[in-house]
């Protein structure tokens, strides 16, 4: 974890104050900004020219190809430093993923960055200062482009790991708002997108060497409409699943933004759909296998893998395929889920228990951690790291396993004591699938009410962790379970704007939940509203659904009171 400190120095603003950074309505919000008193401004014209130094690239790119084709602007290359010049410069003395940009009225914007991570960081503030235009997809809506206060942003990310979690399992995402999100996460400088490609529902990447888990285990029969305790169905056969040359695509795009991809291949447990396509990697001495289909319910399936040989090579080849379609600079994790695996099957199946037997791993918890450590090994060995559920911490944790801490805080304040690096995303904080409101009009409401404010007193560092054991917090992560988000429609309604809550909570050093500006916060949010709509973002308004995102008579699974503390 890197924890960065602000020092406000004279003329200076710190992250949530009044000032420039409420003026410009950043957010995340900045370490600090440094205004220059009568520096006058920077108005970005048509013969504005973009400077890239090297290792600069992606942002040049992304520069002239989004905001200089939202706002008009050709930005031909030119000198760095010149007078109206946008100047991108990886400075080595900055911290990675840190910038510094810099506006002045003589030669305009110059971004420094630790790297090209940093660069583009510093390019998404810059994107913010030129107002909402610099979201759209094309000039033309009418607004003029802003004058840009002199000023200095100094800034650093709290976090290393801010992530989003999208379930595209239960509800299938096309690869074009894949690669949306992907956009959106960047707006909001997070920079770890965990791919949930596989549960009971679907499986959703194409693996060659085993054809049947798209034909077969991409399509379900029927889906649950609602909650699990819905009595609606959608009985039109549903599915869909990305091509290899699909998740070339997304990970090459997310690259060009500096997010990382954690790809998932969810095993023992929630695997119903790899086991309907090939019935030989269930339990067939206690379950008929072949009679299997993809889950068209929610839920946790009973049915989970066989501790088998043949499942252990299976997947195996199934991993060297996800391997090379997720290259290690990109996606050094590999999550493998291990989470809510039934051992009702292993309890009933003579080979099942023949297995723990000869394995020596004395009971199904120990079966589970031995598929989980099986993988950590292979993993280490082509130079990958396993993260898992905080399931995984059952019957013993694999040495090089990193935690996705889901239950609670409790997984992970476990895991770190023990020495393992910890994501901390729990249920009842930054589950985004969790109503916003507990009001009659919220669409299929789920689980505890986490409004806009709850996000942004979520702390991801439980202060009774030591320090030592705090250093083992890589991150945090939102998470986004989509049995009741069935379009890109309702996934933007959950998302947001409660993500740009979390991305705050992420990147800036906030403080203690209690002494939070949220005050600020919510000011600066009148300016983010705006943004969010040129994006086209289905967003929930502050006064509550508009008609059409109400789902009338659908029935969700709402918890009352405050979630507690686990």
């Amino acid at each position: 974890m890197s924890d960065t400190a602000a020092t406000a120095g004279a003329g200076e603003r710190t992250a949530g104050s009044a000032g420039p950074v409420g003026a410009a309505g950043l957010i995340p919000a900045p370490v600090s900004v440094t205004a220059v008193p009568d520096g006058g401004t920077f108005t970005p014209d048509s013969a504005t020219a973009l400077a890239a130094g090297p290792g600069t690239e992606t942002t040049e790119r992304w520069l002239r190809g989004t905001v200089g084709g939202a706002l008009g602007l050709p930005l031909p290359p030119g000198p760095a430093g010149a007078p109206n010049t946008v100047t991108l410069v990886v400075d080595a003395e900055l911290a990675p993923e840190a910038y510094r940009l810099t506006v002045t009225a003589e030669t305009g914007v110059e971004i420094r960055g630790g790297s090209g991570a940093g660069v583009f960081w510093g390019a998404q503030t810059l994107r913010q200062l030129l107002g909402p235009g610099a979201f759209r997809a094309a000039p033309g809506a009418g607004s003029a482009i802003p004058a840009i206060p002199a000023q200095t942003v100094e800034d650093q990310p709290r976090f290393g790991w801010r992530g989003l979690m999208l379930d595209v399992s239960r509800h299938f995402t096309a690869k074009s708002d894949v690669l949306r999100m992907l956009d959106l996460i960047a707006a909001h400088k997070l920079n770890v997108f965990h791919f949930h490609l596989t549960d009971d529902q679907g499986w959703r990447i194409e693996i060659k060497r085993h054809p049947r888990l798209t034909e077969v285990g991409a399509w379900r029969p029927r889906t649950k409409w609602g909650h699990r305790a819905s009595e609606l169905w959608d009985e039109k056969p549903y599915g869909g699943y990305y091509t290899q040359d699909d998740i070339r695509e997304i990970v090459a795009y997310a690259a060009e933004r500096h997010i990382r991809v954690v790809p998932e291949i969810d095993l023992p447990g929630h695997s119903q759909a790899a086991i309907a396509a090939y019935p030989e990697l269930g339990n067939t001495d206690v379950v008929d296998t072949a009679k299997l289909e993809p889950w068209g319910d929610w839920g946790v399936s009973p049915n989970v893998l066989a501790p088998t040989e043949n499942v252990l090579r299976f997947y195996e080849g199934v991993l060297e395929e996800v391997l090379d379609l997720f290259p290690a600079e990109v996606s050094p994790f590999v999550h493998m889920g291990g989470d809510e695996c039934p051992k009702d099957q292993w309890k009933a199946s003579p080979a099942a228990q023949a297995r723990i037997a000869e394995l020596g791993v004395g009971d199904e918890d120990g079966l589970q951690s031995w598929f989980i450590r099986h993988f950590d090994t292979w993993l280490a060995e082509r130079g990958r790291r396993l993260i898992g559920w905080d399931e995984i911490l059952e019957g013993g944790l694999a040495p090089g396993a990193a935690v996705s801490s889901w239950r609670g805080y409790g997984g992970g304040i476990e895991a770190a004591r023990a020495g393992h690096d910890v994501v901390m995303c729990p249920e009842q904080q930054v589950y985004l699938d969790h109503r916003q409101h507990g009001g009659p009009d919220e669409p299929m409401p789920i689980g505890y009410v986490r409004t806009l404010e709850d996000v942004y007193r979520f702390e991801p560092v439980p202060p009774s962790l030591e320090p030592e054991a705090a250093a083992r917090v890589l991150g945090t992560q939102a998470n986004v379970w989509t049995e009741v988000m069935q379009d890109r429609s309702r996934i933007d309604y959950q998302v947001f704007p409660r993500l740009a809550a979390f991305a705050e909570v992420a990147w800036s050093p906030l403080g203690a939940p209690a002494d939070r500006d949220w005050a600020g916060f919510e000011g600066r949010m009148g300016a983010h509203y705006p943004r969010l709509e040129a994006l086209g973002v289905d967003y929930r308004r502050p006064g509550g659904p508009l008609p059409w995102q109400k789902r009338p008579g659908i029935k969700g699974r709402p918890i009352e009171g405050a979630p507690p503390n686990v």
